[in-house]
């Protein structure tokens, strides 16, 4: 009887402390199957909503046995769009909200409602070339002659790109760089990234300093 009471005892202290994930996507999802099948444990991707209904990233999650919901935005104001992400991600007792190539603006009500607890992915270096999206951005740093580029993982606030910075890295700009080229690097640091925040928010190593996110290291 006392080794099913252990076992019970585990079993609730296991899943009360996994991270519970939810995504938001609008695109290919080329980051998603680095963080799907990465083996991140204490981890478990609880849904991914998208406003288009057969994108990649909705593929992506369902192959993999995530939850995925549709919603679509036609007649609805952004306040009601994301209030029926809110209901879903909160039925979900999600932890932290991921933006994955989601082609939207969040509302002030998504953003009160995960304080502090959603996180986007952005393709430069901000808070240069804040306001992109996808490769219009790589276009962009290659224009004005970049010497490197690279990728942030940020909060997301009220306003577009300008929430305080979690990660960044660089990578350099090459010669015979295009869009094409530089976005599959900065992409690579994207999946990293997202990676070594998820492990962070996981191990409560994720903190503010005067509005400044940074990360607890071990030393």
């Amino acid at each position: 009887m006392e080794s099913i009471y252990f076992f019970l005892y585990t079993f609730f202290v296991y899943f009360k402390s996994m991270l519970k994930i939810g995504i938001l996507a609008s695109t290919n999802g080329t980051d998603l199957p680095y963080l799907f099948d990465g083996g991140i444990e204490g981890v478990s991707f609880e849904c991914l909503i998208s406003n288009k209904k057969e994108c990649g990233a909705m593929q992506k999650a369902s192959s993999r046995g995530v939850l995925t919901y549709f919603i679509s935005a036609k007649g609805k104001s952004r306040e009601e769009f994301d209030q029926e992400a809110v209901n879903i991600l909160k039925e979900k007792n999600v932890d932290l909200v991921l933006l994955v190539g989601f082609m939207r603006i969040i509302s002030p009500i998504f953003v009160q409602a995960f304080k502090n607890k959603i996180l986007n992915v952005h393709p430069s270096l901000l808070p240069s070339f804040a306001g992109g999206m996808d490769s219009n951005v790589h276009e962009d740093v290659l224009s004005k002659g970049c010497k490197v580029s690279g990728a942030t993982v940020h909060f997301v606030s009220e306003e577009v790109d300008e929430g305080a910075i979690l990660l960044q890295e660089v990578t350099k700009i090459k010669n015979n760089d295009t869009a094409d080229t530089l976005k599959a690097r900065v992409q690579k640091l994207e999946q990293e990234m997202l990676k070594s925040a998820i492990i962070a928010f996981r191990d409560d190593k994720v903190y503010f300093e005067n509005n400044i996110a940074k990360i607890k290291n071990d030393n």
